[in-house]
């Protein structure tokens, strides 16, 4: 089973790989930088070598790289579009260095200039950064949000719409989040509206693409579009909605990642994928 959770890269890159060994994970998700920062400090020829060395050691795979949170791929502000571009292309460089295959971004917010408007500059900025990148086989993966706010990429729809305005489609991949469905009102929670939800997932834009899953309850409510993830079990989505996505086969192959809150010993990591593994073997959680 590819489960997993986002684990920190404090000391370098390579470190992520012990951790994510000392909890069990069998896939992972890192930041390749500091989050916080447009640009980090490049990667040495030493830090790629010790960063394989740890993977082969411990079979984690694949790794998930995140974007910086700074990232705004339609920015109205033509500097902070032009840094996100820029930042962009250097995660970008620092997953081919790894050899990391998806990179998940958030879309972008529209600050005011419209979803249209929004859609077409993240398009525009994609087609730019994949020109600069030809031969990378690094996926740009949508993230799938919850709407918080002018945040893109809500509804099925806007994410076709902005693969069709992408030209080279083949380097296009997309991320569910569960508290980001439920919060942008698909029923994750219920059986019925769990395979109306992904039915539409598979209409719409296609399960192809589909190349990571990010596995958090949601602290609001059905519809809220609010963005607070809840521990596995202890949200507004509940055991049911984990059940059914944990046990659902189209999805064995997948990675699955938890971005729950957590402390520095990681202990919520290991509770929150025991409960998940339970609902595997048992199909319900006592």
């Amino acid at each position: 089973m590819l489960l997993g959770a986002h684990m920190s890269i404090n000391g370098g890159v390579h470190t992520a790989f012990e951790r994510g060994n000392q909890i069990g994970c069998t896939t992972m998700q890192i930041f390749s930088k500091n989050n916080n920062q447009w640009k980090g400090k490049p990667l040495t020829d030493a830090d790629v070598v010790n960063y394989k060395k740890e993977a082969k050691k411990t079979n984690i795979k694949p790794v998930v790289v995140h974007s910086s949170y700074l990232i705004n791929l339609c920015a109205a502000n033509k500097t902070t579009l032009k840094k996100s571009r820029e930042s962009f292309l250097d995660e970008v460089e620092r997953c081919r260095l790894l050899g990391i295959p998806s990179f998940v971004f958030h879309p972008g917010s529209h600050v005011g200039q419209g979803e249209d408007t929004g859609l077409k500059k993240i398009a525009e900025s994609l087609n730019i950064l994949h020109e600069q990148t030809k031969g990378y086989r690094v996926k740009s993966v949508i993230e799938v949000t919850a709407g918080q706010g002018s945040n893109l990429g809500y509804r099925f729809e806007q994410i076709r719409k902005l693969i069709d305005m992408v030209d080279n489609k083949r380097r296009m991949g997309v991320c569910v989040d569960t508290c980001h469905l439920f919060a942008a009102g698909y029923d994750i929670a219920t059986e019925k509206g769990y395979e109306q939800t992904f039915r539409e997932f598979d209409d719409i834009i296609g399960l192809k693409r589909l190349l990571v899953i990010h596995l958090n309850d949601s602290k609001g409510a059905l519809g809220s579009r609010i963005d607070r993830h809840e521990h596995i079990g202890k949200g507004k989505i509940g055991d049911n909605g984990f059940s059914l996505i944990m046990n659902d086969k189209r999805f064995k192959d997948i990675p699955k990642i938890l971005e729950t809150p957590k402390g520095a010993d990681m202990e919520e990591d290991v509770m929150n994928m025991r409960r998940l593994r339970r609902y595997v073997k048992r199909n319900i959680e006592n």
